[in-house]
């Protein structure tokens, strides 16, 4: 459908702005040598993971409630969850948490606009 294909083009050009900015912020690594002769991590070896798919999902809170209260859950129910409302997503990346965002639409599809990514070390740190 001609529709679907410009939302596409839509999303791919926003996208491609954002990817366009990090770009010159954050390289990849290439091979080279370190003061004791080892090597850091090459290109074509990051190639082999750079494809392995990951479960991207954004949190707008939480909450624990009785297994009595959630048996009585109907369409229509409001659960009250830990966050105040304008507050920042969180964006997770299998089930660690990785940045920061907001929702944006484009072209009535929802989207999330990253407004603070954690460093690579915050990230290991959260891991231990």
């Amino acid at each position: 459908m001609a529709g679907d294909d410009d939302a596409n083009d839509d999303w791919a050009e926003a996208m491609g702005e954002q990817a366009a900015s990090e770009a010159q912020a954050a390289g990849m690594p290439s091979l080279q040598e370190d003061g004791d002769g080892k090597k850091a991590v090459d290109n074509e070896k990051l190639d082999v993971i750079l494809d392995i798919p990951v479960s991207l999902s954004m949190e707008v809170g939480r909450t624990q409630i009785p297994i009595r209260s959630l048996l009585q859950l109907t369409q229509g129910s409001v659960i009250e969850l830990d966050r105040l409302a304008g507050e920042p997503l969180d964006v997770m990346v299998n089930g660690t948490m990785i940045a920061h965002g907001e929702v944006v639409v484009v072209n009535e599809k929802y989207g999330i606009r990253l407004t603070d990514v954690m460093s690579p070390s915050e990230r290991i740190q959260k891991l231990r």
